[in-house]
Parts: C-alpha cells; structure tokens; sequence
C-alpha cells in the first residue's frame, strides 16, 4: 500500500530530514547493527535507514510499506549511536519516522489492535495492569498455565515462555514513600518507579531502594509518576509518549529531590528524553536521571560486608550502554562484592532481541538476535547473569531455558542487595 511521496517542507518531514543529514554514510554502524548482521541486507542496516528516511522527507521515495517494515524491523538498540563518528541521532530518527509510520496508517492488523490495547489501555494504568499480574500469578500459583499453554499455539507458547513468575505479595507491595538514608547522609534522590518494575519485578525495585538507603540516600517514592512512555514513543505513539513524559516531570518537579534514579535502562533512556520529548519543560528532569549503578559508582559504593560466591558474566543493556553512555559503572560495583569473579563473553553490548515488546511482534528476528546472544555466554558458562533492563532480563531466562545454560538471570542490585544482607529483621528498622 502506498502513500505517495512524503510532503517535503512539513514540519515532520523537515525534522526527519535534519536528523538524517548529518549521516555521512562511512558504513561504521553496519557491524554492530543486529538486523544487518543477521540479514546482509543493506536497507536493513541504519546507514540504509537513514537513507529511507532523507528520501521520504525529500519526496525522492514513497513512504509505502516497504519503509514502514524496515522502521519496523528495526530493534532501535542504537549501537549504531555509539558507533558513529557523526553524532547521528538514530534513536530519536526512528522515533519520528514511526510517528510518521502511525499517521499514515500503515501499520494494522490484529498485532497492531493488541499493541494498541496493552499500551494504551493497560501498561499505563497501574490498576489494570495489577489486576492482570495478579491474575498471572494466580494461574501460576493453581499450575493452570502449562496445561492451557499445551493447547495453545506454538508462536503463542514461544511468547508465553517470555514472562517471568509473577513475584511474591511483598515483593510487589508499594513502596514506602520515603525510606530514609542509613548512616551518613549522602542526598535525597527520587526512585522512578515504572510500571512493569513493581508487578513482575518488585523484588528488584525493592532492593534497589534497600540498597541506595544503605549508601546514605534518602530515598523519595514521588506520588504521581507512572509509565515512562518508552513502549509508546517505539512504537510510534509519540502523543501518549509526550502526556506519560508530561506526569512524570510535574511529580519529580514536587517532589524536591537532587536526582531521580532508574533501575531500569529502558526507562532511563526514556526520561533522559524528556528534554527533546517536551522542549522547554522537560530538561530539567532529563538532566537529574541517573541509573542506580551510575548514582552508586559516582558517590563510591558503600564495601558489602557478605559474599557471594559466584562467576558472574554483566551483559549490558542496549539502552544502558548505547542510549545512556554507561558502561564500566555497573562492572566496578559488581567487582567489589566479595567472591565475585567477573567474566565476560565475545559481544556484551549487541542487543539480546528483547528490544520492549520487538520479541513479541517480530519472534523469528528476535530469536535469531538472542541465539548469537546466548551462544556467547554458553561459552563462558557463567553461574550469574547479571543485566539491568526488565525486558532484557526476561528474554535472557528465556534464552537459559531454550539453550540449557545453568546460569540464574538476575538485575545487578539484586546482588549487590543480597550482599548487603538483605532486608533487615530488625524490629526498628521494618523496611530494611
């Protein structure tokens, strides 16, 4: 189905063509571009991209569906990011060329109507979203899952294997408001809380709140916030994307603290967005955002006193390591644990497929991405892997599972946490 030439001289067609010109086409982002990798195929690379979109805003190349599917297929890890000489800015290119993708109308189908229900209807409502978690688990806890899973589809069966247990009751319990810092005072930090986080990994955000207060941080849960809107700008709804973006700089604006700390990487690239999300109101929260390990490396970890016997290989998430420039933070933190051997595989920071809900709609190249992945580790054979993103976590246990590696998939805090002793038993301090 064609569109026609994009109108050049629009508003949208003239920010697509700005972002696309400073590409100088040189080829350095084609080796670590997953899609080129496993394709071969120019177009599916981000030098092919780029061009796709300079020609659509140009009206040099109908915006049809073959420039839709190729936005599509697209994991937006934004290694290409790192890799460019140029300071092209591929990330928030593909924010715009699949807005574009969405005004056009060239996206339908049932997958699009799903998409469309669990994004706008109830990821970004926490009420439903835990009402539906809370179903899960209940299937889980009744062993009802693998017996419908058996009459269910092979595709369906392969994205089922995604979702992790749903956590215990007190893991997903709300978080105190304000849990206060432990020994010298180090800062007040706001915890973005998100909406995947608390309902299928509440334990990890429960320690990451254990562990920042253990380094001297009080530590601020704001009333207000909610989903970042990161699933909603990648898959095209920037103006759901803008509104989730627009609560969350309102509640950290109120909420009086010196940052606002992330646990998971993909939020965290999204909300250092807010800046050119809501130009003139959104910097300042933008600016404030730190990634647990990037907060706890920059003010000097507090020694763990236990330890924790375990080779333990750190894969970086994209939006981590590309979308937020955070490396060797997370490396350092798990080396000062006690017992910890640090190894590494051949590729850490390529994309493991997972890419927000990119397992879901696009299965085969998801999986073809996460079998370079997993074969990697395989050949370390680490007890540990450690990653920072929910997404990135559950597709890793996943990929366990699918190739019979040994290793526990875990959030590096959680480690961290485990070596801080855990929640405390003490009767004055019921939190931690």
């Amino acid at each position: 189905m064609s569109q026609g030439p994009s109108a050049p001289g629009t508003l949208e067609a003239t920010r697509i063509l700005t972002k696309s010109l400073d590409c100088v086409h040189c080829g350095l982002c084609l080796p670590v571009c997953p899609t080129y990798r496993e394709t071969g195929r120019e177009m599916s690379s981000p030098r092919g991209r780029v061009y796709l979109a300079r020609g659509v805003a140009e009206g040099s190349i109908a915006f049809d569906d073959v420039v839709a599917d190729e936005m599509g297929l697209c994991l937006g890890c934004r290694a290409c990011e790192t890799a460019c000489p140029s300071g092209v800015q591929f990330g928030a290119l593909l924010d715009e060329m699949r807005a574009e993708v969405e005004r056009r109308g060239l996206r339908g189908g049932l997958a699009k109507r799903i998409e469309t229900l669990a994004l706008r209807g109830i990821v970004p409502h926490p009420a439903r979203l835990r009402a539906l978690v809370s179903l899960l688990g209940l299937a889980q806890r009744l062993g009802l899952d693998r017996p419908l899973l058996r009459l269910a589809p092979a595709a369906l069966r392969e994205r089922a294997a995604l979702l992790p247990r749903v956590p215990s009751k007190a893991d997903r319990a709300p978080l105190p408001a304000l849990v206060p810092a432990v020994g010298d005072k180090r800062g007040r930090v706001g915890f973005f809380v998100g909406c995947i986080m608390p309902e299928l990994f509440g334990d990890v955000s429960h320690a990451t709140v254990r562990v920042l207060a253990r380094n001297g941080f009080d530590v601020v849960v704001a009333p207000g916030q909610g989903c970042c809107g990161a699933l909603h700008a990648h898959a095209g709804d920037s103006e759901r994307a803008n509104e989730l973006a627009r609560r969350n700089v309102t509640a950290f604006d109120a909420a009086g603290v010196d940052m606002v700390v992330v646990d998971s990487a993909g939020c965290g690239a999204a909300l250092r967005d807010a800046g050119r999300w809501l130009p003139g109101t959104g910097e300042r929260l933008a600016a404030t955002v730190r990634d647990v390990s990037e907060l706890l490396d920059a003010a000097g970890l507090r020694s763990p006193p236990g330890r924790i016997d375990a080779r333990v290989c750190y894969d970086d998430p994209c939006h981590l390591v590309h979308g937020q420039g955070v490396y060797e933070a997370p490396r350092r933190l798990l080396e000062q644990i006690v017992g910890v051997r640090l190894v590494s595989h051949e590729d850490p920071t390529a994309c493991c497929g997972a890419a927000g809900i990119y397992n879901l709609t696009h299965p085969a190249m998801s999986s073809a991405v996460l079998g370079h992945k997993m074969r990697a580790l395989a050949a370390v054979d680490p007890d540990v892997i450690a990653s920072g993103n929910p997404g990135c976590i559950m597709q890793l246990r996943a990929g366990v599972a699918r190739f019979g590696l040994r290793a526990q998939v875990v959030h590096p805090v959680e480690l961290l946490d485990r070596a801080y002793g855990g929640p405390s038993r003490a009767p004055d301090a019921p939190y931690l």
